[in-house]
């Protein structure tokens, strides 16, 4: 008799959990990136994760806007944008506008392994490459990323970023309302506070115009796209580029004639307005003409 087959496998290493993930570990000698637990295990949005480890495996330089990931990952602007956001806030990532050469402003971003404390405006440092043998602490393993000291070099900052508290603190208030409402009117329009701080003295100019803010808020939420392409500050400040003109100031008028009082004619008892007692005007009419005939005979026999 033949011996039983089984296609069951080998019975498991008595070393392995019995429930939960088995890691399969593989050195990897080249194309990976280190990227803190602290990070890949953070609570929260599965996104945010997925886009910190994405821009954590870029080489230097390459561009990271909304809608240079809109184009890698299948998520659309508002998912994008908020884990920039939360990202921004956990102190991993930072944005700075800078002047560069030629005194053009423009946008750079900074990404931190590990997040910054007290918001240091300290450039990063490039990455050393470590020496072969050197204990390193646990990480997870994901796409490549290759460091670019010269390049670190290049982008370190001329003069220090504009304060977001100063630039509120100038701001007016009702512009400010105005700005941070709009989301009411359409989820899609969330700004941050460099954002606010750039549309709200267009705000005071339509306000000064004698634009009120419900009207304002109409002209900027009113046919938008069903699909934003690009970020909702750049709609919003070409919506915003062309002042109104400005209110004309409204002319009150004419005030209707005073209303006379009623009187009783003297000659027929019949009811008029006059402003003084006596007769009507059919009864000034009779009293007159006999009057004016007679002075017409008088004149005729004189004569």
């Amino acid at each position: 008799m033949a011996e039983p087959q089984s296609n069951a496998r080998p019975r498991a290493n008595a070393g392995a959990p019995t429930s939960g993930v088995i890691h399969v570990r593989t050195r990897l000698t080249a194309d990976f990136t280190v990227i803190a637990n602290a990070l890949a295990q953070r609570r929260g949005s599965a996104v945010t994760i997925g886009v910190a480890a994405y821009i954590s495996s870029l080489p230097d330089g390459t561009p990271v806007s909304i809608a240079a990931l809109c184009e890698h990952f299948t998520e659309g602007e508002i998912l994008i944008s908020r884990a920039l956001r939360e990202l921004e806030s956990a102190g991993y990532l930072e944005r700075r506008r800078e002047r560069g050469p030629g005194g053009v402003i423009r946008t750079r971003t900074y990404f931190y392994d590990v997040p910054r404390g007290g918001g240091s405006t300290t450039p990063p440092r490039p990455r050393r490459p470590r020496p072969n043998g050197a204990k390193t602490a646990p990480a997870v393993q994901t796409t490549p990323h290759t460091p670019k000291p010269e390049a670190a070099a290049h982008t370190s900052p001329t003069q220090p970023p504009p304060s977001l508290a100063d630039a509120d603190a100038d701001a007016d208030e009702r512009a400010v309302a105005i700005l941070a409402s709009l989301r009411l009117a359409d989820p899609r329009l969330i700004l941050s506070r460099r954002d606010v701080a750039e549309l709200a003295p267009a705000i005071s100019q339509w306000l000064a115009a004698g634009v009120g803010p419900a009207q304002i808020t109409r002209a900027l939420t009113a046919r938008l796209p069903d699909r934003l392409l690009t970020r909702p500050a750049r709609i919003l400040a070409f919506r915003l580029s062309e002042p109104p003109l400005p209110v004309p100031t409204p002319v009150a008028p004419p005030s209707p004639p005073p209303v006379l009082p009623w009187r009783t004619c003297d000659g027929c008892d019949r009811a008029f307005r006059s402003a003084n007692d006596g007769r009507c005007r059919d009864c000034r009419a009779a009293h007159e003409e006999p009057t004016a005939t007679a002075s017409g005979e008088d004149l005729r026999t004189a004569c």
